[in-house]
């Protein structure tokens, strides 16, 4: 034990960054990814058949693919348009689509299980079709997919793992780093695990706080 803690004293900074590094990118998807699934959603729900189509094969296309693939995918294809994004900000990419084909089919879900009668009720009262996604329809979905938008979430955080495979120093990378110099496996995957756990078991307190404010509603 003594020897495990002089070693993560002299790799704290190494593993802190790559902390970091997991938590941001995590973030920076979600919040992308979000943005990008709520389109996706209402074209899959109201923008008519073939405006919907290709939405509908980007859906089922990247939900159909390992992520592993689409974050090679976003690292390497981009070469041949004479485009070279760095690892970082492949993987971002890569995670926003997974993201957001996730976030958009839940949301089309949601939309189309909201009552006719709510659609109807709005027309009635005057609103127009913006004003009726923004009061009534958007919202009410909202409810209906705050669980699993925080499994999207978890989901990407251990997605995020996978971006060593091209060279993102984040978590694991790092991690697996210290390990080649000091043989500590055990030990270090073990604060790895336990790592992904807290910001996991965070992702989740802060999706039940919101929820449960949704609720409350």
């Amino acid at each position: 034990m003594e020897r495990f803690l002089e070693v993560l004293d002299s790799a704290s900074g190494p593993l802190w960054h790559g902390f970091l590094l997991t938590v941001g990118i995590s973030g920076a998807a979600v919040v992308l990814g979000t943005i990008l699934g709520l389109v996706i959603g209402l074209m899959l729900t109201y923008g008519g058949r073939i405006a919907a189509l290709p939405f509908r094969g980007f859906v089922d296309i990247v939900r159909g693919t390992p992520v592993l693939v689409l974050i090679l995918a976003s690292y390497y294809m981009p070469a041949g348009l004479g485009i070279s994004p760095g690892p970082i900000e492949a993987g971002v990419l890569a995670l926003t689509i997974f993201c957001a084909s996730h976030i958009g089919e839940t949301l089309r879900g949601a939309l189309n299980a909201i009552p006719a009668g709510q659609t109807d009720a709005a027309r009635a009262i005057g609103l127009t079709f913006p004003q009726m996604l923004a009061y009534v329809l958007v919202p009410q979905a909202l409810r209906q997919i705050a669980p699993n938008f925080v499994n999207t979430a978890v989901e990407i955080v251990k997605a995020s793992s996978l971006l060593s495979a091209i060279g993102v120093g984040e978590l694991l990378l790092t991690t697996q780093e210290v390990i080649g110099r000091t043989f500590m496996t055990m030990e270090f995957y073990a604060l790895v695990g336990a790592l992904y756990l807290v910001i996991n078991l965070t992702i989740s307190a802060g999706g039940g706080w919101v929820e449960r404010r949704f609720q409350n509603q």
